[in-house]
């Protein structure tokens, strides 16, 4: 039974990330009203730095979230190490790219300071476990790479937190502003504890 229960929680985990992964693509090919860019003026809409900033977030951003849940199979690190390396670092580049842009457009955040500050500490604990699971594997600490790598994609996935908890608090709070506000937070600070507790159950330690 926990074997299914496992394997169910897996397969429900990857067909998250591989839905919100591809989330990007609706930006992609819809217009300017669509999403988070209809609460936008139109003087930070033509703002070539944002521009930048926005789709650099959200195309990098959607790379790590379809790549960075792949490299927790065993079998891939095991039969395929190569393969696993690879993908590790084009996870890597991604997630530091788009936590950097996601810094950026923090300061442009729709619904103010609260959210911003909750996207800007994302986006810094974001990078920073990325980097130090980067600097870990680079020195041959493969405990702390993996621990590292639980809390960088556990920040990661808060695209997918942010894209269940937003509904929910719409309906409860029955307006945008103060949903968004708290989702600021919700999406990525319960996934950080929850990485926590999975370091520690699995007796990772970290340098």
């Amino acid at each position: 039974m926990k074997s299914r229960t496992n394997k169910f929680a897996w397969v429900a985990f990857g067909m998250l990330a591989i839905a919100i992964g591809f989330y990007p693509l609706l930006y992609l090919v819809g217009g300017r009203d669509m999403g988070l860019l209809a609460s936008k003026t139109e003087e930070v809409l033509s703002s070539v730095p944002w521009n930048i900033a926005f789709y650099g977030h959200i195309v990098f951003g959607g790379i790590a979230l379809l790549l960075g849940w792949t490299q927790f199979s065993r079998e891939l690190r095991r039969k395929y190490l190569k393969t696993h390396r690879n993908l590790g670092k084009t996870y890597v580049l991604s997630a530091l790219f788009s936590g950097a842009c996601g810094i950026y457009l923090a300061f442009y955040a729709t619904g103010g300071w609260v959210a911003g500050l909750g996207f800007f500490m994302l986006g810094l604990f974001w990078i920073f476990f990325t980097l130090r699971a980067y600097t870990a594997v680079r020195a041959g600490d493969l405990t702390g790479h993996e621990g590292y790598m639980i809390y960088s994609y556990a920040a990661c996935f808060a695209a997918v937190s942010l894209r269940i908890w937003m509904p929910i608090l719409a309906l409860i709070f029955g307006e945008f502003l103060t949903a968004y506000r708290i989702v600021a937070w919700l999406c990525w600070v319960p996934n950080l504890i929850f990485a926590f507790f999975w370091v520690r159950r699995r007796g990772l330690q970290l340098g």
